[in-house]
């Protein structure tokens, strides 16, 4: 008995698969081979960018609250605090806290001329804040030293961009604060009413923000709420944003009543859970792109065993083995997937680049929250996607290697 070896420092069954790869009798294997390795291409290429888009929508939403917002704060159950001072020495002293700063906050009408807003107020201290968020990073005009008052000026106010846009409030104008409450008066509850020098314009990119939201300096928005020494909560910055769950526990167990802690994944849980829900759902959705095409992998490998009867009951009669079959076509099958699956990972790549590099495609920010189409490509969905995919390759090709290996030699030669 003859044994298979071929002259190439190859198998022999990885010989044969490649020759088996482009027939030479019948076109339209060929031409299924190229549809069937474009299918997998092109889902993985899909999938891939999908999963980069969604993966940047995530970065980019968290980069934006975190800009705007602490990594923790502490409030308290009384609503205010007070001798805040020696709260924030305590609090320097856990473990992950880098600074931490004192805030005010609270819901005021902004109004400038026939046109009026409500919106969020935060009163902070400009030189600490910049320690604990990363506002003064997107300030589009002035900045925050410049909410300081100087001996004569208006208490300054810094506005979103879409906010100043929508009142025609610019830099140097003055604003009006309105607060429904106020002190009571013969006629009733009379409204907070001040004046404001616009001394800034910041642009986060998020709309919710920069329409919602104003900045002031403490001292004048402790005047304006008339909270004398006492402020609203505590403003943390960490070195690690993924140890906040565990410092919020930490610190909540430490200070005790009145007071609790909330981090920004707590306050944020709602929305970054709907994003990793929608990645998940994308995932197995576009996977089945990839299944569609391991059905084209299917067909191909079954029109190559009927076309290649006579040669597979000649490699049998010459010795070859059932397992030695089934690993020529399980192996051309894979070859396919193989090919597919590198090029929709290097399309994907570079489709992904282009668009996070030159942001082609716009988005409308008050109903994205995003101004543009993020993009970010993480290796492990690479990685999981291209694994997939060559998973799904490898089982499509179980079938039709198993119907060439249990062919009966003896039919395809009684008539040679």
């Amino acid at each position: 008995m003859l044994k298979l070896k071929t002259d190439m420092r190859i198998p022999y069954a990885l010989f044969i698969a490649l020759r088996y790869l482009k027939s030479k009798k019948q076109k339209g294997i060929s031409f299924n081979t190229i549809v069937s390795l474009g299918g997998v291409a092109l889902g993985v290429m899909t999938l891939l960018v999908v999963l980069s888009v969604m993966s940047g929508f995530h970065e980019d939403l968290q980069k934006k609250i975190l800009g705007v917002n602490a990594h923790a704060v502490v409030l308290s159950l009384e609503g205010t605090i007070e001798n805040y001072d020696n709260l924030i020495a305590k609090l320097k002293t856990e473990d992950h806290v880098v600074s931490a700063s004192p805030f005010v906050l609270g819901q005021v009408m902004l109004s400038r001329g026939e046109n009026a807003q409500g919106v969020y107020i935060r009163g902070i201290e400009p030189g600490i804040e910049k320690t604990v968020t990363e506002i003064d990073k997107h300030m589009k005009e002035g900045s925050l030293d410049d909410l300081k008052a100087k001996e004569g000026e208006l208490p300054g106010i810094i506005l979103g961009n879409e906010l100043a846009l929508r009142l025609g409030a610019f830099k140097g104008d003055t604003v009006r604060v309105l607060s429904p409450t106020g002190e009571l008066g013969p006629l009733g509850m009379l409204p907070r009413v001040r004046e404001f020098r616009v001394a800034g314009v910041f642009e986060v990119g998020m709309f919710e923000y920069d329409s919602n939201l104003v900045l002031t300096d403490l001292n004048s928005a402790q005047e304006f709420f008339s909270l004398g020494n006492r402020v609203n909560g505590v403003e943390l910055r960490l070195d690690d944003i993924y140890k906040a769950p565990d410092v919020r526990s930490a610190i909540s167990l430490r200070l005790g009543m009145p007071y609790y802690v909330k981090d920004w994944i707590q306050m944020n849980r709602n929305l970054f859970a709907a994003l990793k829900l929608e990645k998940i759902t994308m995932f197995v959705i576009l996977t089945l792109i990839i299944l569609v095409a391991s059905f084209n992998i299917v067909s191909t490998l079954m029109m190559n065993v009927i076309e290649k009867q006579r040669e597979i009951a000649i490699l049998k009669a010459m010795g070859a083995t059932s397992r030695g079959i089934m690993a020529v076509f399980m192996i051309q099958g894979l070859l396919i997937g193989l090919v597919g699956t590198v090029i929709g990972v290097s399309g994907g790549y570079a489709l992904g680049y282009v668009l996070n590099t030159y942001e082609i495609i716009k988005l409308p920010a008050d109903v994205y929250y995003l101004s543009h189409l993020p993009v970010k490509m993480n290796m492990r969905d690479f990685v999981l996607v291209a694994f997939s995919a060559l998973a799904i390759s490898f089982s499509a090709t179980i079938y039709p290697a198993w119907q060439a290996a249990r062919l009966n030699p003896v039919e395809p030669l009684r008539y040679e």
